[in-house]
Formats: C-alpha cells, structure tokens, sequence
C-alpha cells in the first residue's frame, strides 16, 4: 500500500533498524520506543489486522516474537518482556498494517501498563461469564 508506513519500510523507501527479516516477516526497532529495545514485528504483505492475518503467518510471527524475546531479553538484560497487538481503531491502533510489539520491561522503567488491566475492576459473576463463553465458542464452530 502506496500511504503505509510499514510497507514503505518493507520495500526500503523509509529506513529502519532490523533486528530479523526473512522472506514473510520483518522486525526492527520501534522509531518511539517505550523502553531500549522496543521492536516491532510486522508481515511482509500488507495485512490490516489479526482479521485479515493468514493463520500460517501469524505462528510465523509468533515464533520470530519468541525468537527476539529471548535476543533482547539476552543481549539487553531486560528483566521481562511484553508482547503487545491491538486490532481496530477502538482498541488502539493507529497504523494499519499487523504489528507486534515486543516491549522489553527494566525493573522500576517507570512504564506504567497495569491501566488497562484495572479500566474495569468490578468482578463479573460466572454465570455472566458462561454466557459470553457460549456466544464466543458457538462464533468459533
């Protein structure tokens, strides 16, 4: 896509810092990282979303996500690592082309996450919970 930062990044127009490239999947370090050593996983094609993602390239990703945990985590003393996606507008997305972030988390890095985890604190009850689960596996068959 001619106005895809990515693709432009694939193709060579716009420089970047790789860390992984093979024939379907480039990684390289994220422009405005969170923390050292912020990358960002991205196919080769041009994919909107998890919902477009060929299933094939998607374990492809998830392993080179593994892959280059281990090597930041390495090479970086990082004390953890958190994978990081949003698909959609709503959820956060602002370029729209698959990226994976793997963000390496240093002990007292100041990067505050846990926002997200406590948007909603109210305990929801198991019955509430069975009945979304029977409407998410019935999607599934």
């Amino acid at each position: 896509m001619e106005d895809c930062v990515f693709c432009k990044i694939v193709s060579g127009t716009f420089g970047s810092a790789k860390i992984w490239e093979d024939d379907q999947v480039l990684a390289f370090l994220d422009i405005k990282p969170l923390t050292k050593g912020h990358a960002l996983i991205i196919p080769k094609q041009h994919v909107k979303d998890i919902f477009d993602l060929d299933p094939e390239l998607l374990k492809k990703i998830a392993v080179t996500a593994q892959r280059i945990s281990l090597a930041i985590k390495k090479s970086l003393q990082a004390d953890g690592i958190r994978l990081s996606q949003s698909n959609g507008k709503a959820a956060g997305q602002e370029i729209f082309h698959f990226h994976l972030h793997v963000i390496p988390r240093y002990a007292n890095d100041g990067i505050s996450m846990s926002e997200v985890m406590t948007a909603h604190p109210d305990l929801v009850s198991i019955e509430d919970l069975g009945v979304l689960s029977k409407k998410i596996t019935g999607a599934l068959s």
